[in-house]
């Protein structure tokens, strides 16, 4: 029997499902304005954490930026969510990733052993949204070359994705509260 959470997700994932056949149904016009609204967050939540990122001369400010965009999504509950996702994402990825590179000489195997267990980890610990994200994560430290210890890189890929997401957060909750108070959406 399913757990309740299990049922709850699955129940989620309906209705984002149906949400999402909703907007495809929806005029090119709105189409092009919930697209330009979306897109307005982007580049907001972007570009602060590209403006944030170099004023703190943070070397790759460019995984800040991806994860602002990653997580940013259409409704700030959502954003909140993807957000939540991709921080235990980071920072299982990031223990994984460290242990291996610590542990294990730096080949293929010990690569792959990696990602089967931080998925494995994530599913265990009923995080299973996060588990493609951790292996990404894992994957960085080990495959993306660069210099220092390896518990240095997992910290400042943690650091990373959390500047990316507090970026994303207070954008998305601005343009959600400019969408209901002023554009009526």
């Amino acid at each position: 029997m399913a757990e309740p959470q299990e049922k709850l997700m699955a129940h989620f994932s309906s209705l984002q499902q149906s949400a999402a056949g909703a907007l495809k149904r929806l005029p090119l016009k709105s189409r092009a304005a919930q697209g330009t609204l979306m897109a307005l967050r982007a580049v907001c939540a972007a570009g602060l954490a590209y403006g944030i990122g170099r004023q703190l001369h943070v070397q790759q400010a460019f995984w800040a930026v991806m994860t602002a965009i990653a997580v940013t999504q259409h409704d700030y509950a959502d954003t909140l969510s993807q957000s939540r996702d991709q921080l235990i994402a980071a920072i299982a990825g990031g223990i994984v990733g460290l242990a291996a590179a610590s542990l294990w000489p730096a080949d293929v195997t010990a690569y792959l052993v990696s990602i089967f267990i931080v998925i494995i980890g994530c599913w265990c610990l009923k995080v299973s949204t996060a588990a493609r994200l951790a292996a990404t994560t894992t994957t960085i430290i080990l495959l993306v070359p660069s210099q220092g210890p390896a518990w240095d890189i997992a910290l400042v890929r943690c650091a990373e994705v959390s500047l990316g997401m507090a970026c994303a957060l207070p954008v998305s909750w601005i343009f959600g509260y400019i969408e209901r108070r002023w554009l009526g959406l």
